[in-house]
């Protein structure tokens, strides 16, 4: 007997049983509209003139811990929306002196190589580079395909933040501003991707399924974690959340501004995550993770209901870019067509499976609430 459940979607938003461990009240609302109603409850801010006031005291902060150096902040680029938007937040609205990090895992795409360099170059911000061994970097993500978790794309995330710490440690950098925002990114389902913090699962899977050492592969375990937030004060601030973010705006403001130019989807800047998103995940897990991203859109009032399943009716790849895609990834991993396949028909399953730091890193999130 299968244990599949029957197809049920959330009343409110977009969410729907493709989400295993979604859950529903006896109107239909899902849980996860309960979560971004108490993030919006305890991690926004009462009025619009708290957040302006918080945002004040938090930019002399940042120029106060800067001065006498030639960068008061650090900021992640990837050519994407959000990044792209944070760059131009950073510089010309508040007046900072940001590092730029961009982190080339060896797949981007060239149109995100020019928009990086363009905006870069307009707003004179400098950048720093780190290229990551590609064949390390190859064979850690093959072993996160042969692991069959949604989890592929964890160790390009991971790599960031720890290369971002390591950064901001070298150059006495206090704060790391990031494209994170409760308006369009509290919502994803915690069995759709996890592993951002957890070297202990990266390692795992890498020991079960590589044939190489990561040796120079940059990695943030526990241990680090806690020195650079305790002993350095290096914080992370998703600065998105002290002004109105409205993606369509920063989109247009971008492009009219910036000269920067879209990739036509979320994360479509990098080959190998749109591939991942929208050929891996859907084809193999039945996860499409357009329907977070829209629902978090529907629940910050940026679009409707109506309109995010309208959106959701379009293809979620072009027919052409698929296949090109394909024979990319396959041709730079240096595997056949058949091994392919052989991967995409391993059973699924979850980062649980794997030795992982899930509960540790829980009871850290619960005292770092408290505290």
């Amino acid at each position: 007997m299968s244990n599949k459940k029957e197809f049920r979607q959330c009343t409110r938003c977009i969410m729907d049983t493709t989400d295993p461990d979604i859950v529903f009240d006896s109107k239909g609302v899902c849980n996860h509209c309960y979560k971004f109603d108490e993030i919006q409850k305890t991690r926004m801010f009462d009025s619009d003139e708290q957040r302006d006031q918080q945002k004040e005291v938090l930019l002399e902060k940042i120029k106060a811990g800067g001065k006498g150096k030639p960068y008061d902040c650090i900021i992640g680029v990837s050519g994407g929306v959000d990044s792209t938007y944070v760059a131009y937040l950073v510089k010309e609205v508040f007046g900072l002196r940001p590092l730029a990090v961009h982190f080339d895992n060896g797949w981007n795409s060239e149109l995100a190589v020019k928009n990086i360099e363009n905006i870069l170059e307009k707003m004179d911000i400098d950048l720093f580079t780190y290229v990551v061994n590609w064949e390390e970097f190859k064979d850690l993500q093959l072993s996160f395909l042969k692991a069959s978790t949604p989890d592929g794309e964890v160790p390009t995330d991971h790599a960031i933040i720890a290369v971002l710490y390591n950064l901001a440690v070298k150059h006495g950098i206090k704060y790391i501003l990031n494209g994170v925002n409760y308006a369009s990114e509290a919502i994803m389902p915690l069995k759709w991707g996890y592993g951002y913090y957890d070297s202990k699962y990266i390692g795992a899977v890498q020991k079960e399924f590589g044939t190489k050492k990561l040796k120079s592969y940059p990695r943030l375990n526990l241990a680090k974690l806690g020195y650079y937030s305790k002993v350095k004060k290096i914080q992370f601030v998703p600065i998105l959340n002290y002004v109105d973010y409205f993606k369509e705006d920063a989109m247009n403001l971008i492009q009219n501004k910036l000269g920067w130019k879209y990739y036509g989807g979320k994360h479509y800047e990098s080959i190998y995550t749109r591939f991942f998103q929208s050929y891996i995940l859907p084809q193999k897990f039945e996860i499409d993770k357009r329907k977070a991203h829209f629902s978090n859109l529907v629940l910050s009032g940026q679009i409707t209901k109506s309109e995010a399943l309208e959106e959701l009716k379009k293809p979620v790849y072009p027919a052409d870019l698929m296949k090109d895609d394909k024979e990319y990834a396959i041709k730079k991993f240096n595997i056949s067509a058949e091994e392919f396949e052989r991967i995409m028909e391993l059973p699924t399953k979850t980062f649980q499976e794997y030795p992982n730091n899930f509960d540790t890193l829980e009871k850290i999130k619960k005292i770092i609430k408290r505290s």
